[in-house]
């Protein structure tokens, strides 16, 4: 078998390197995503051959994330297979997008079938659009904006850093505590929501050494808004984490449009900002599709056949 291991912090400098030889879009490609959600998604690395593989429990089962590196790909497919088998599991791929499904089509002509996965979708949008806001389509954007700036004219917005990470902490816990009765009621289950508070802990005792960015949203003094993400590659930054008091009114609409300008000044190469998936959840999927996603990174599961 392959000898896959939890990913600790120290793996980030060979993963992050064969992630970038790779230059996929999708949010599973970003080493703070492997990090944060390893415990909820059962994830384990490995390196092998200038390639990360690595192996998860995703929404259709046990599986493998196509693998990211440079090299040839054969070999690497037959050790996952062979992994695979060894476990008595069949060979699946997960999150395989339409160009690496092509690969796989050259290494292995029809021995995968595949099974679209519509709710691991994730959402790219324009940076210059989400910083601008501009055309008819985000008129009602502009308006939560304007409304926002009247209504709270000392707001401002402040880089995160280790000086104020524990107020984005605090105001997590208390948004938790005001919307958890109102999220377990809709569509979020408690598992669901106990596995974002566990992602967020470790995003925010790790923030430096994961090299997150973040920003937070201040009204009369009071942490009311904050963002976190990081570059997946040269042209998209991944957004991990979003979370404002909905009584605010306009506070995510801002929030997010001053992340996108705060990105675009600092990662200059940036074109997209990946606000990652909806996993199917209706209130979530309205919310992103809001915004008229520039493109999609479009998945798929993949199961090898058995002879």
């Amino acid at each position: 078998m392959i000898a896959f291991h939890p990913p600790e912090i120290e793996d980030k400098p060979w993963i992050d390197a064969c992630f970038r030889a790779a230059g996929n879009r999708g949010c599973e490609y970003s080493f703070a995503t492997v990090f944060l959600w390893s415990r909820t998604f059962q994830q384990e690395v490995a390196q092998m051959d200038g390639y990360v593989l690595e192996r998860l429990c995703g929404r259709v089962g046990n599986g493998y994330l196509f693998p990211a590196g440079s090299g040839p790909l054969k070999p690497v497919l037959d050790a996952l297979e062979a992994d695979a088998a060894e476990r008595g599991d069949i060979c699946r791929l997960l999150c395989v997008t339409p160009e690496q499904l092509e690969q796989l089509e050259q290494v292995r002509p029809g021995r995968y079938t595949c099974t679209p996965d519509r709710d691991g979708w994730d959402y790219l949008y324009d940076i210059q659009k989400l910083a601008e806001l501009g055309g008819k389509k985000l008129h009602s954007k502009r308006n939560h904006i304007h409304r926002f700036e009247e209504r709270y004219p000392d707001w401002k917005v402040e880089e995160i850093t280790i000086d104020n990470l524990a107020e984005c902490a605090e105001m997590d816990l208390e948004w938790n505590r005001l919307y958890r009765q109102e999220r377990e009621n809709g569509e979020e289950t408690a598992q669901s929501r106990m596995d974002e508070r566990h992602a967020m802990s470790k995003a925010f005792a790790y923030y430096e050494p994961l090299g997150l960015s973040g920003l937070l949203l201040r009204v009369e003094g009071r942490v009311v808004a904050f963002t976190m993400g990081s570059p997946i590659s040269t042209d998209t930054f991944d957004v991990h984490f979003e979370k404002a008091y909905g009584e605010i009114q306009g506070a995510y609409t801002m929030i997010n449009r001053e992340f996108a300008r705060w990105v675009r000044d600092r990662y200059p190469e940036v074109r997209y900002l990946n606000r990652e998936d909806d996993m199917g959840l209706e209130g979530l999927r309205k919310a992103k599709e809001s915004y008229y996603p520039d493109c999609m990174v479009e998945k798929c599961s993949v199961v090898c056949r058995r002879d």
